[in-house]
């Protein structure tokens, strides 16, 4: 009996450092990362700026952490760069590759590459940027089983403007919102850009939607209507809403255009159709609210006299503040959406460059 116990203490003592084979793997496959050439991914830059119609670089570059290398040369190295959309749950394919293969996808076909300037640089350059472009990359580079990824902010230099249609304020669903901004030159902001014109001094009352289905405004003078005269400055949130049914105004960004806005100069006044037909005949078309916001904030265009402009409102741009044209303020200044048939006004145009 007592040999019997004995046995049984000895096995017990040999069994407890190792209680299976499934730890014993697991206990190497930790050793083997642990002391292995990890991979690593690093951007240089957490965030890059440049404008629309611009070329930009996106850094990646990728090492091995216990090697002097970029690879081990076992495993092709596969790079994959990623737009990641505001719900952080989906990412857009921008360009993949591997070995000699190349893809790139949707509107960056033709406009995307890698830099490539070195064994360990997975770069990514990117063409002609689109306001599309603006908003946060990945780039995620495979060897074999290891992988990691690095995040780089594309930012572009632009402009803010609050917009509303010719019915009147809080008449946007989501959806018409998205169009509204495209069909006046830019696209729907997001909060961060919403958030960078808060800080140079943005002040609307009117709640608008943003890229990621918020809907906030922002205040820098804190008033009665406007949250309370006794709340502090900010971007004040209306929360999330159903974008097929919840009506609101919209924030829009532009950037920089390839061309020409001007205010035509005519012997006479103006209807809406008068001067569309005056900016075809000089060469142009009729401008968007979008290539005004343009003018004025990215080119300082500062002119006194209201225009119509293509979504059938008259407004003005004013960069030096002074009597009777904005004597408070920079700003481009909104006269209202006439009657196109019998109001007469000026025109703005812009002639776009080939």
């Amino acid at each position: 009996m007592k040999s019997l116990l004995f046995l049984v203490l000895i096995s017990a003592c040999w069994a407890e450092p190792y209680p299976g084979n499934s730890s014993l793997e697991r206990e190497r496959i930790v050793h083997i990362q642990e002391n292995g050439p990890r991979l690593l991914v690093v951007a240089e830059q957490a965030k890059i700026f440049s404008h629309r119609g611009g070329n930009v670089t996106l850094p990646c570059k990728f090492y091995h952490e216990h090697t002097s290398t970029a690879g081990s040369g076992t495993h092709k190295i596969r790079v994959k760069w990623t737009k990641l959309t505001y719900d952080y749950l989906k990412e857009v394919d921008v360009f993949v590759a591997m070995g000699h293969h190349r893809k790139s996808y949707g509107s960056y076909q033709g406009r995307v590459s890698l830099r490539e300037s070195s064994e360990n640089d997975a770069s990514l350059v990117i063409t002609s940027i689109m306001l599309e472009d603006y908003g946060r990359y990945k780039c995620e580079v495979i060897e074999g089983l290891e992988d990691d990824t690095a995040v780089v902010t594309l930012n572009l230099e632009g402009v803010v403007f609050p917009y509303s249609p010719r019915l009147g304020r809080y008449n946007l669903n989501f959806h018409e919102a998205q169009r509204a901004c495209v069909e006046q030159d830019s696209v729907i902001a997001s909060f961060d850009q919403l958030y960078d014109a808060w800080r140079s001094g943005l002040d609307w009352c009117n709640a608008g939607w943003l890229s990621d289905g918020s809907v906030q405004y922002p205040i820098t003078k804190p008033r009665e209507p406007c949250g309370g005269k006794n709340t502090v400055p900010g971007v004040r949130n209306y929360g999330f809403w159903d974008k097929d049914k919840s009506r609101y105004d919209v924030f829009c960004f532009t950037s920089n255009f390839n061309g020409r806005f001007y205010y035509l100069i005519h012997p006479t006044k103006l209807t809406y159709d008068e001067a569309v037909q005056a900016c075809l005949k000089d060469g142009s078309q009729i401008a968007k609210v979008g290539q005004i916001f343009a003018a004025w904030k990215l080119l300082g265009y500062d002119r006194c006299d209201a225009g119509w402009l293509a979504d059938g409102s008259v407004r003005y741009p004013i960069s030096r503040p002074r009597k009777r044209c904005s004597p408070s303020e920079a700003a481009v200044r909104f006269v209202g959406f006439p009657d196109k048939k019998h109001k007469l006004y000026g025109v703005y145009c812009f002639r776009a460059y080939n």
